[in-house]
């Protein structure tokens, strides 16, 4: 009806904003399904990026922790490596050093030849006697007759022939720590002995027939070890071979076991278990190195017999063995003058010691001269000392090892000269404790193997034996041995656990040279600050210590320094771990004389055990005369018969005729030779 808007007058008007028009251009096409799928996946991928940045921030972060968390461990876990190395050659050094000194008395009383002979056998326990004389001594010492079996022994019974049986029971008997009884001791060895005699010097190895043979490194009496060995790698069989390089004894506690079962299995398989002569397979080291004292222990009165009957044993080991006419297993290694016929030429049996050669002491004592023996007799020796006591070097060249204090340290031009020689492909040897249980050097031509696990401390290195296999690479396994009793270690444990012990023994000799490192300390200390440099620091201990470790790195876990870095030298002494010895009330002179007898315990127990000659744990009057007349001469000093009595009567201090070793540790204290250590230093 109204076809106009009508509008109301009385009300005010309404302004209302145009409505926009929305005009899109005319260029542009319209979004198409494809091009938002383009974009959605730009954007995702974008995200993508935006995330893989940053999980890649991450795994560096991570990255970079583990690195520096990896380096602390290497650099702690050498530290304490070094540490155990440097004490235990230290100790070599110091049996060879005694070794020394009987040689220099014997040359400084060499105008009496007597007087020579008497010095050379302290530390000689071969009989004088040769040839048929000394094999029926021999045998009238150590026959296995002469000891019966008590009605109320329970341990294992051998009887001849000797077979698997007996060797499985051992096994079974040893691993319930079952002792056998020295009737049966005597005859294994004596077994063992008539084949050992019948050996060359090299023994002679096929891979041929049963396709592989199995070289273990050091053992040093870990009975734990050989059983892991077995367990993996099989008992010993005609079919399973076996190689033993060497150090069977001292340092662990079960030696004369891993020995016994090692001999029984030459005895039942002795075509294919072989038996290399190491540098502890001696009796001078079997002095200091725990053997003789373990055979001592365990065997008490008849441990002269067992002991005289290892000592002539060792003489008849093979000093190596040649594995299909290219692979050369010897227990130390070789030399610039290594020379397989000179080798094959020698009669082992004269060498009862490497270290104190019989040559030193001929038939005709009269003759005697040290000036006069033959240039061809000391290559000899050479021959076989290099063989026992040698260890590879990385730079060329060949120079006496005086690390060890034996032996020579050997490049890999000479690796490479010997091995040409002979037209060997490999050299495997052990003497070497290797973290990993293994190690090659010299372009992998020279392969070291160590079978004794937790050598140092628990979780301090593995231990590895090698399959050498015809015609292909040698393959080696790993082990560690663990008692039940211990649970499995972390990285982190073990490194703190290895590098605790480290220390503690470092600890230790810190403790028994504190008068000489005060006495060293103050005088560079002239104003008594009590502080003195880093580098004197380092500079006193090494040389006081004797061992070469990086002080600086190990400066944080053996003393205090101040706010400029000054050492404060007597904070050593405050450690927890050194209070036991600064806790007892005693005066500054007997603590000297504490020290100095446990600085010198391991040397002067080698000395009483050297003199006791008869391994009855007593110096009898003959031994000590014999000792008293050797080193009268070397000082000038001539005793009679009563000065020798009364000597004997001021150390025999319970008076009953001998001298037990702590009469002889009680001598040491009273006379007082501290400061005659302290001068020599």
């Amino acid at each position: 009806m109204f076809s106009e808007r009508w509008l109301c007058f009385c009300c005010p008007p309404m302004h209302k904003s145009p409505r926009r028009t929305i005009v899109a251009p005319i260029e542009q096409n319209p979004i198409q399904p494809e091009s938002r799928l383009q974009l959605q996946t730009s954007r995702l991928s974008n995200r993508q990026k935006q995330k893989s940045e940053l999980h890649l921030a991450a795994v560096v972060i991570i990255q970079t922790w583990f690195r520096r968390r990896r380096a602390l461990f290497e650099i702690r876990r050498k530290t304490a490596w070094t540490i155990y190395q440097n004490i235990e050659y230290a100790g070599e050094q110091n049996q060879l050093k005694l070794y020394n000194f009987f040689l220099e008395l014997m040359q400084t009383v060499s105008k009496n030849p007597r007087d020579a002979t008497v010095a050379a056998k302290v530390l000689r326990r071969s009989s004088s006697l040769s040839g048929l004389t000394e094999e029926l001594e021999l045998k009238q010492l150590t026959s296995p007759t002469i000891i019966n079996v008590e009605s109320s022994y329970q341990g294992p019974h051998i009887d001849k022939p000797i077979n698997r049986e007996h060797f499985e029971a051992l096994i079974l008997a040893f691993q319930r720590g079952e002792l056998l009884h020295a009737h049966y001791v005597l005859l294994i060895l004596h077994e063992l002995r008539h084949i050992l005699k019948n050996l060359p010097n090299i023994n002679i190895v096929s891979t041929h027939q049963t396709t592989c043979v199995t070289v273990v490194g050091d053992l040093h009496g870990s009975l734990a070890d050989l059983m892991i060995i077995f367990h993996k790698n099989g008992l010993p069989s005609n079919e399973n071979p076996y190689i033993f390089n060497g150090d069977i004894v001292d340092r662990g506690f079960q030696s004369i076991e891993v020995f016994l079962l090692i001999s029984v299995a030459l005895i039942v398989y002795p075509n294919n278990i072989y038996l290399n002569r190491g540098n502890h397979e001696d009796h001078v080291l079997n002095l200091r190195y725990g053997f003789m004292k373990e055979i001592i222990h365990k065997y008490k009165s008849h441990a002269t017999r067992l002991l005289h009957l290892f000592e002539n044993i060792y003489s008849w080991l093979p000093v190596a063995s040649l594995i299909d006419d290219h692979i050369f297993v010897t227990h130390g290694g070789i030399s610039n003058i290594t020379d397989l016929t000179i080798i094959n030429q020698i009669k082992r049996q004269k060498y009862v010691s490497v270290l104190s050669p019989s040559f030193i002491i001929p038939p005709n004592e009269d003759e005697f001269q040290i000036g006069n023996i033959p240039n061809d007799l000391l290559l000899e020796w050479r021959q076989i000392l290099d063989l026992l006591w040698s260890d590879p070097k990385q730079s060329d060249g060949c120079e006496p090892n005086t690390y060890r204090g034996g032996g020579c340290y050997w490049g890999p031009d000479v690796t490479n000269d010997i091995l040409e020689k002979h037209k060997w492909s490999l050299l495997i040897r052990s003497h070497e404790c290797k973290e990993e249980g293994f190690d090659y050097t010299h372009d992998k031509k020279v392969l070291t193997v160590f079978s004794a696990s937790n050598y140092y401390a628990v979780g301090s290195n593995r231990g590895a034996y090698v399959k050498v296999i015809t015609n292909q690479p040698p393959l080696i396994v790993q082990f560690v041995s663990t008692k039940s009793s211990h649970k499995s270690l972390t990285l982190w444990e073990r490194v703190s656990h290895v590098e605790e012990q480290a220390i503690q023994n470092l600890l230790e000799k810190f403790s028994v040279n504190q008068n000489r490192l005060i006495r060293e300390f103050a005088v560079v200390d002239r104003k008594k600050t009590g502080r003195i440099s880093i580098n004197e620091w380092c500079d006193i201990v090494s040389r006081v210590l004797n061992l070469h470790l990086p002080w600086r790195t190990l400066k944080s876990r053996l003393v205090q320094t101040d706010s400029d870095g000054s050492i404060i030298y007597e904070s050593t002494f405050r450690f927890k771990q050194l209070q036991f010895t600064l806790n007892v009330p005693t005066s500054e002179r007997r603590t000297s004389l504490c020290q100095a007898i446990y600085r010198n315990k391991d040397l002067l127990e080698t000395v009483f055990r050297a003199i006791d000659k008869d391994n009855s744990g007593v110096i009898s009057m003959k031994e000590f005369t014999d000792v008293c007349v050797s080193l009268g001469h070397h000082n000038g000093t001539k005793f009679d018969g009563k000065q020798i009595m009364d000597l004997a009567a001021s150390i025999d201090l319970d008076k009953n005729g001998v001298i037990d070793f702590n009469e002889f540790l009680e001598a040491f204290r009273i006379v007082d030779i501290t400061d005659h250590f302290d001068d020599e230093s």
